[in-house]
Formats: structure tokens, C-alpha cells, sequence
């Protein structure tokens, strides 16, 4: 296994990011369209906070409710992304090695890094990303 092998080889570049003017209810199409679980939330092209699909579950009431859209369209009015994603998001560069990310992400209770080159937001990398490149190399 490389030790020195740079975050850029494995993270995804086709990233799908949320804005402050974008709703809940976009954001949860997106996480079941996309069948993903992490969204970084942007200024221009800058991070200033992260969404998961864990942070919309920990306010729904649709696990209650018979009418699961009714109940998620009035919880999703009654907060902002800004209210629900987490902020202070650390991120990585792309030159970051993917032995760092992992230390990073054992460490701490996210599992999705967002990586930025000159405070543009260039790609994302997770916690399943990881895995199947340390499965790949056995």
C-alpha cells in the first residue's frame, strides 16, 4: 500500500453541492436521486458548511407519520440548510494522501471530507470511498 498516494486519485470530482438559498426538500431529491449521503453547502465555490442525509432523518417525523410527504414537506419548511448542516466542515487539499483523510475521518464523527484547493471546492471523499480503495488493494 502507498503511503504517500495523494486524496485526488480516489475522491469523487463530480460534485453535487447545495447553496444557502437551496430548501430541504431539494436537498432530500438530491440524497435520493444521486443515492448519496453527503453534500457540502457553498458560497461561489467556497465551503461553508455540510449536509447529510443523517441531519435530515434527525428531524423528520416521517418514520411516525402515515403521510410521510406531508409531515417532511412541513418539517422541511420550519428549518433552513443553514439551520440543519453542520458548519466549521474540516476539509482536505487534493494533495492530501488518503492515509491522512483516513486518520482524519477514524478520528472524528463525519464521514465525508470535502476537498479544497484554494478555497474552491474540488471533490469530495468518503468514508465508502476509502473502503473500496483499501479492499482494492488486496
Amino acid at each position: 500500500m502507498k503511503s504517500e498516494t495523494p486524496i485526488e486519485t480516489i475522491m469523487s470530482k463530480h460534485v453535487i453541492a447545495l447553496t444557502l438559498d437551496d430548501d430541504l426538500q431539494y436537498a432530500e431529491k438530491l440524497f435520493k436521486s444521486k443515492r448519496i449521503r453527503h453534500i457540502p453547502v457553498v458560497n461561489s465555490e467556497s465551503v461553508i458548511g455540510m449536509l447529510s442525509y443523517s441531519d435530515l432523518l434527525r428531524i423528520s417525523y416521517s418514520d411516525l407519520a402515515e403521510d410521510e410527504c406531508n409531515v417532511d414537506s412541513i418539517v422541511y419548511n420550519s428549518f433552513t440548510i443553514e439551520q440543519v448542516m453542520t458548519k466549521n466542515v474540516i476539509s482536505i487539499t487534493s494533495k492530501t494522501t488518503i492515509k491522512e483523510a483516513a486518520e482524519i475521518l477514524a478520528k472524528n464523527e463525519f464521514h465525508a471530507l470535502p476537498v479544497v484547493d484554494d478555497s474552491i471546492l474540488i471533490g469530495i471523499v468518503t468514508t465508502t470511498d476509502l473502503l473500496n480503495y483499501f479492499i482494492k488493494q488486496y
